[in-house]
């Protein structure tokens, strides 16, 4: 398979809206043909015994069960707050939105 060229990696670089330089043309070339030739080895060892994962282990999920628990009421979450409206924090207002 041929290497990448110049022009290709110009030609992405134009449609990612990036303006490389000269010398960056050619780093950048070398660097996309390795990763491309690393994915094509990875496409020769993947075999159709083997299914496509996510993860290289299985996952588990670690979160606990959702129990209901005693906490705060809303009166004593929001005893100490230096503001508070409709029983929540008020907060200054920072994107000019209504």
């Amino acid at each position: 398979m041929p290497g990448i060229t110049r022009e290709e990696v110009a030609h992405l670089a134009r449609l990612a809206r990036l303006e490389l330089k000269a010398e960056e043309l050619d780093h950048f070339a070398g660097q996309l043909d390795d990763i491309i030739g690393a994915v094509a080895r990875v496409a020769e060892v993947a075999d159709r015994d083997v299914p496509p994962t996510s993860h290289p282990l299985p996952l588990t999920n670690v979160m606990r069960a959702d129990e209901v628990r005693p906490s705060l009421t809303p009166e004593q979450a929001l005893s100490c707050a230096p503001a508070q409206e409709q029983q929540r924090f008020k907060v200054p207002q920072i994107l000019g939105e209504d």
